[in-house]
């Protein structure tokens, strides 16, 4: 079982930056894939970034590239998600998940309560 609670959110001008965290509870947090989603209202959760147990794979979602850093300090059982360069489309409720790698990839099976990031033009 492994619980997860982000914090960092908030409201950014637009050029601005956030980085949030996310705290996991539980045994054997290095073996679990670390992922952020957001969504926005009336539509569906997407894969901002992800990262493996060691923190050797790292993926990012288009609209990530070049801006979103995802990190990890597994001696902390944190992940982070560092957002730089953020503009108004970055408005969404970003959540925290926890997964182990399949043969389709990583499902994610442990999720937070999402943290609200607000940036204004």
């Amino acid at each position: 079982q492994v619980q997860l609670v982000e914090s960092g959110g908030g409201q950014a001008q637009a050029g601005g930056s956030l980085t949030l965290s996310c705290a996991g509870s539980g045994r054997d947090f290095s073996n679990f894939y670390m992922a952020w989603f957001r969504q926005t209202p009336g539509k569906e959760s997407a894969l901002v970034a992800s990262i493996s147990g060691g923190g050797g794979n790292l993926r990012y979602a288009d609209s990530a590239k070049g801006r979103f850093t995802i990190s990890r300090d597994n001696s902390k059982n944190s992940v982070y998600l560092r957002m730089n360069n953020l503009n108004p489309e970055d408005t969404a409720v970003y959540t925290c998940a926890a997964g182990t790698l399949s043969l389709n990839g990583p499902q994610y099976t442990y999720w937070g309560q999402g943290t609200q990031v607000t940036v204004s033009s």
